[in-house]
């Protein structure tokens, strides 16, 4: 195959990595509000996904807020702060650290994305490990490995703060 279709063929075929699930944007700077959108690319050996669990690293995201999806029940899980802060004047204690989507089910030849909006803490620069259980008809996948590794977890990368941090 010569050097201009490969790409083409590439993308057309998908990547290795796509079959990953994913986090959209895949950077924001630290103390920004932001939106991040989990791509899950396929189900589990062809069966259909019926749940989907974010495991969020609740001191780094504050205060995460799921989108609601149809045909689907949220159930969401907190956990107290080390350190607790204000934020636009009430006090902070805890965080949401799980949540989990189940129902659908999403067929394994479909993709979909599982939103959230949160704020990201203001001294929390770096990568973001975010683990995401994905259960479905018949077995399952956790994407909770290190990067490169078969089953990655997807990472958001947490820049150093910008001047404006309400977005």
């Amino acid at each position: 195959m010569n050097k201009i279709w490969m790409p083409l063929a590439l993308l057309l075929c998908g990547a290795p990595a796509a079959a990953h699930v994913t986090v959209s944007p895949a950077a924001a700077p630290a103390g920004a509000y932001v939106r991040l959108a989990f791509g899950v690319p396929h189900g589990c050996r062809g069966s259909a996904t019926t749940e989907v669990v974010l495991r969020l690293p609740h001191e780094a995201l504050i205060g995460a807020k799921p989108m609601p999806k149809p045909g689907w029940v949220l159930t969401i899980e907190r956990k107290p702060l080390e350190r607790p802060f204000e934020l636009h004047g009430r006090r902070i204690a805890d965080s949401v650290a799980e949540i989990r989507w189940r129902g659908g089910p999403l067929a394994h030849e479909h993709y979909d994305e599982f939103v959230l909006a949160g704020k990201l803490a203001d001294a929390a620069a770096g990568p973001l490990r975010v683990e995401v259980l994905q259960t479905c008809e018949s077995g399952r996948n956790d994407w909770t490995g290190a990067a490169g590794s078969e089953s990655p977890a997807p990472v958001l990368e947490v820049q150093p703060a910008a001047g404006h941090r309400h977005h």
